[in-house]
């Protein structure tokens, strides 16, 4: 208790008092809250209260508490809040992650730790070489659940998963969890709780949320007018790829910004730097992937732009989760162009809610409620369907010509004993064809047609009890291919 009243806690959030009391009688538990809300406290103070009630050696090479995390960001928080938590314990904490040696984290394990924060991959090299032994694990958490099951992880979830004692507590956090990712989600756990203090994939409500509709090649322009002409003083900016990232860094940067930016290609040490500087306000923007993301923590985060919006809906809540923390205000701006529409509709579908919207034109940025009657989303959608009723209107003859192009070689391919000879328009697509796969001299389109045409010698077709039947190809023959002819 010294030790919450320390770092300031007094009163327990919503997550924590519900989910504390589940996870003290050994329940497997699932828990969404949203960012922000204490969800780390929610899990680590019932865990450090069951290891000080069960004192016992952390077995060598291994841990007793295994927490999994997205990004070594996320593992650094992590990590640091149970250390935080169990200052006046005998507890020891270990984080385990890439872009940093592994002499260190090899040296901790082998000792063996109470607590092991790891991302995958790192704690999969460590297993792979025996350096690591999770099989006598208590306690199992995965934190950013969602993330850790969805695109690229569940693999290598499935491999440690299936390292761990069957009799074990398994608990599943996040801050949103769409139903298909909560299916994937039981085969870890046996008979879960589940406890929610917000919806699925709500937002924050002291979040000031709105969209800028714009165009792609307007977006620096007007992201360097917001921090000329408004006071942002701690602001992230997302975009969805990390070369965005570093171009739209040296963007604001030639333009007097003070900025950083923090993505996968960034070493361990310059992620911490940039963080660092901007928890300190030594740089007043800090430019970000969604995968960097997860582990930002840093209190008075005024407000969070959406260069891009992201292709998951999930991922906009986590975003805006950045900022409003520990019951203070932001503002969500999201810059949308015309090509970013279908996720601002997904977005829109998820949180239950239409953003407020304006439109920047001619420098300016005009309240969409202002344009009597406009709604870009509205607009596009009725653009879409006019050009669908004008294909739909359109003479079935004209589609025909222009989406059936490639029929007219087809019928003189088809014809197999026809002693007719062929039109330039039924020959023409064919013998051009053929011209294109031989280097041989192409024979006369009627000679050779299966023993008939007017240059056929007596003789060289086939007898009349092995003639093919009409519309079956013969065997080797091609059109242009002097093999199809040669007898």
């Amino acid at each position: 208790m010294a030790a919450l009243e320390q770092a300031g806690y007094t009163t327990p959030t919503p997550i924590q008092s519900k989910a504390i009391p589940t996870l003290l009688q050994g329940r497997d538990l699932v828990g969404i809250a949203q960012t922000g809300t204490g969800k780390t406290a929610a899990f680590a103070l019932p865990i450090l209260h069951q290891l000080a009630a069960d004192p016992k050696p952390a077995p060598r090479g291994g841990c007793r508490v295994l927490v999994l995390s997205p990004t070594r960001e996320l593992a650094t928080q992590i990590g640091d809040s149970f250390r935080t938590y169990a200052a006046k314990l005998n507890v020891s904490v270990t984080t385990v992650f890439g872009g940093v040696s592994h002499r260190p984290q090899i040296q901790a394990l082998g000792r063996g730790v109470d607590v092991l924060v790891a991302t995958p991959g790192r704690l999969l090299d460590h297993m792979s070489t025996g350096k690591a032994n999770i099989g006598a694990t208590e306690i199992l958490v995965l934190d950013e659940a969602d993330q850790m099951l969805d695109l690229g992880f569940l693999k290598p979830i499935r491999q440690i998963v299936g390292r761990l004692p069957k009799e074990r507590q398994t608990l599943l956090f996040s801050a949103t969890m769409p139903e298909q990712i909560a299916r994937l989600a039981k085969d870890f756990l046996h008979n879960p709780e589940r406890v929610s203090v917000a919806p699925v994939a709500s937002t924050a409500e002291r979040v000031s949320q709105r969209v800028v509709h714009i165009d792609a090649a307007q977006k620096r322009h007007l992201l360097a007018k917001l921090f000329a002409e408004h006071e942002m003083s701690r602001t992230l900016v997302f975009t969805r790829t990390k070369h965005g990232a570093d171009r739209l860094t040296k963007h604001l940067q030639a333009g007097g910004v003070t900025v950083a930016a923090i993505h996968g290609n960034k070493s361990q040490p310059q992620r911490e730097r940039a963080l660092e500087s901007f928890r300190d306000s030594k740089i007043q923007v800090l430019v970000a992937t969604d995968i960097a993301a997860r582990g930002i923590d840093i209190d008075d985060v005024t407000h969070v732009v959406n260069y891009e919006l992201p292709e998951v809906p999930e991922a906009y809540v986590h975003r805006i989760g950045r900022t409003a923390r520990a019951g203070a205000s932001g503002s969500a701006i999201s810059f949308c162009d015309d090509s970013e529409l279908k996720y601002l509709r997904g977005i829109e579908r998820l949180t239950r809610q239409k953003i407020p919207s304006e439109t920047y034109r001619n420098g300016e940025a005009v309240p969409d409620r202002a344009v009597s009657g406009y709604d870009p989303i509205a607009t596009a959608d009725a653009e879409r369907e006019t050009r669908a009723k004008r294909h739909r209107h359109q003479p079935s003859s004209h589609r025909a010509q222009n989406g059936n192009r490639s029929s007219d070689a087809q019928p003189a391919r088809k014809e197999t004993s026809s002693a007719k000879p062929q039109g330039k328009a039924r020959t023409h697509r064919g013998q051009a064809q053929g011209a294109a796969k031989s280097s041989k001299p192409q024979p006369n389109a009627n000679a050779g047609r299966n023993g008939s045409g007017r240059n056929a010698k007596p003789g060289n077709g086939p007898s009349n009890g092995n003639a093919p039947r009409p519309g079956r190809r013969t065997s080797g023959r091609r059109q242009g291919n002097p093999a199809a002819t040669a007898v």
